[in-house]
């Protein structure tokens, strides 16, 4: 937006979709989608690209914990299987995956017109009961594979208890409390 300083004044547009969420009648899809059409629907991709480009080596280099870098690392010396689960948008989540070396990355989807970005969903938006779809259809393409599942917040518990092992990272007290009931790890990153 600030390339675009007068789309901020799209924003109200979004209003009705936090309504609807505020009323039990929106899901958090249809939120994000609503924010994604309102600020950047319409931009070509080409530009898009390009603040992608420049967005995700400044949040590895100031946003990424380096207890997370250690952990990828880790399991990358074990030789592992390194899968990018986000209910982030694939505007940008690839582009983390790929510089952060995993070997695949599932996100939620945008759509497209030809070049423009549309932005209402073509996936389902990656969080809860569709994150475990998610986790369930790596784990029947990587049969046999141990699952190790990070997340950081309360909706992401149900996933998280399917792994072998779930983290549960920096999460709020009411997550940690359910977290420890579920027997998932909890951990502070840094």
């Amino acid at each position: 937006m600030l390339r675009h300083p007068a789309r901020v004044l799209r924003l109200p547009l979004g209003l009705p979709a936090l309504v609807r969420f505020a009323l039990g009648r929106a899901d958090h899809g249809e939120v994000k989608s609503a924010f994604i059409r309102t600020t950047f629907g319409g931009l070509e991709r080409a530009d898009l690209d390009a603040w992608t480009a420049r967005f995700v080596p400044r949040l590895l280099k100031k946003g990424l914990f380096n207890d997370a870098r250690a952990a990828i690392e880790s399991h990358r010396r074990q030789g592992d299987r390194l899968a990018l689960l986000s209910a982030s948008t694939d505007l940008y989540v690839p582009a983390i995956g790929k510089a952060l070396g995993f070997d695949e990355t599932v996100c939620t989807g945008v759509a497209w017109d030809g070049t423009r970005l549309r932005g209402t969903l073509t996936t389902a938006n990656r969080r809860g009961a569709e994150k475990v779809r998610c986790l369930q259809a790596l784990r029947a393409r990587h049969q046999n594979l141990p699952v190790v599942a990070y997340g950081n917040a309360q909706s992401d518990l149900a996933h998280l208890r399917l792994a072998e092992r779930g983290v549960l990272v920096n999460g709020s007290r009411a997550a940690v409390q359910e977290a420890a009931r579920a027997g998932v790890s909890c951990v502070t990153w840094r």
